[in-house]
């Protein structure tokens, strides 16, 4: 059990915009061979489209912070994901997993005001496969 809760909170963490990182973990507990991989893939998704959650919601709540020095994402991080964003829509949340510009992605989504179900249909199929082709 202990394990599934590391996992979920590795997956967490690395699906917000800190420099975490969660492959490692689960690739570990699947060559352990102890675990249901299904659970694994399970864990491990629900925790990043957690995590992307967090990040949204940061989107949204603080937008008018992106000035700030304390702001989590760069000027640079953040315009590109905007550009992104607003050449492709929605759909560019897809890329949700992909190192460097998901988690910004996950963010501009919330500035952009995304709405929620989308985001997390998006979010979770982007995880999923993600996951389930990695492993």
């Amino acid at each position: 059990m202990m394990a599934y809760v590391l996992l979920f909170l590795s997956a967490f963490g690395a699906a917000t915009l800190l420099p975490l990182q969660s492959e490692t973990v689960l690739a570990g507990l699947f060559l352990l061979g102890k675990y249901s991989e299904l659970l694994l893939i399970l864990v491990a998704t629900v925790g990043n489209v957690l995590g992307s959650c967090v990040n949204w919601w940061l989107g949204i709540k603080l937008e008018a912070y992106k000035d700030k020095r304390w702001f989590p994402v760069s000027e640079k991080q953040l315009l590109k994901a905007q550009t992104l964003y607003s050449k492709y829509g929605s759909p560019i949340l897809l890329l949700s997993w992909v190192p460097v510009i998901g988690d910004p992605l996950t963010l501009v989504s919330g500035v952009l005001k995304e709405k929620f179900i989308t985001f997390i249909i998006l979010v979770f199929t982007s995880a999923l496969l993600h996951k389930y082709v990695s492993i």
